[in-house]
């Protein structure tokens, strides 16, 4: 990365810095629509909505069809979305070679970038290069990958993604087997002072939230069940109680 990789998003600079959480994002727990659940037909309503509803945090799935069966947005439609709000823009790359892609992304507005501990098992330089950028940084894992792989790395992230679906594909059933993996990570992080967050991301919804924040999970994806929701605030209101 160029040295003198200018900080990007200037819209977000007011109230963002590395390593603070920015201040749009306020208390935990909170829940974080996936967007790729939205309708992109009226995506400006949606977003609107979603804001009316105390959302301060979007969750952008990004897929090439190669890491996971799926393909889903690129950098131009996180821009567009970065135009239309002043929100958090957490983007997930569930892509085989992220860091091609983590300049792109940064530029078009993420606030987060995550990537899989599964296509980088040594993560550490890419956290540093996301922070060189003044963006934070996530680490995520699949079902299938132990919890315990990916602790010794938490010191170098904002974020922690607990996969609780094989990712690709919206409404799938919640896999409750991460829930353990919550409570370690939770033990695990507050054991070391450490101030990651834990974001839990498939088939969540207003049946399995309350478990999850109990379990120690502080930021919740939700995609079909926010935006089918018929009271998208009191859903919000009841996981930040």
């Amino acid at each position: 990365m160029p040295q003198s990789f200018a900080p990007i998003n200037p819209a977000h600079d007011k109230v963002f810095a590395y390593p603070p959480v920015s201040r749009l994002i306020g208390a935990m727990p909170l829940v974080a629509p996936s967007i790729l659940a939205a309708d992109f037909g009226h995506l400006a309503d949606e977003i609107t909505g979603a804001e009316s509803a105390g959302v301060r945090f979007y969750h952008l799935d990004i897929m090439d069809g190669h890491f996971v069966p799926n393909i889903s947005f690129g950098p131009g439609v996180v821009k567009t979305i970065n135009g239309l709000t002043d929100r958090f823009l957490d983007c997930h790359l569930m892509l085989t070679e992220p860091e091609k892609y983590f300049e792109p992304f940064a530029k078009a507005g993420a606030d987060n970038i995550t990537f899989h501990l599964e296509v980088h098992p040594d993560p550490t330089a890419h956290a540093r290069r996301l922070h060189d950028m003044k963006i934070q940084a996530g680490i995520s894992i699949n079902p299938d990958m132990p919890v315990e792989r990916v602790l010794p790395f938490l010191e170098h992230f904002e974020y922690l993604l607990l996969m609780s679906v094989f990712p690709g594909f919206g409404g799938q059933a919640f896999m409750p087997n991460v829930i353990p993996k919550v409570e370690i990570a939770r033990k695990f992080i507050d054991q070391h002072g450490l101030k990651t967050k834990i974001q839990i991301d498939g088939g969540v919804d207003s049946s399995n939230a309350a478990g999850l924040v109990s379990a120690g999970a502080d930021i919740l994806v939700m995609g079909t069940a926010f935006f089918k929701s018929q009271d998208r605030a009191g859903l919000v209101r009841s996981i930040q109680k």
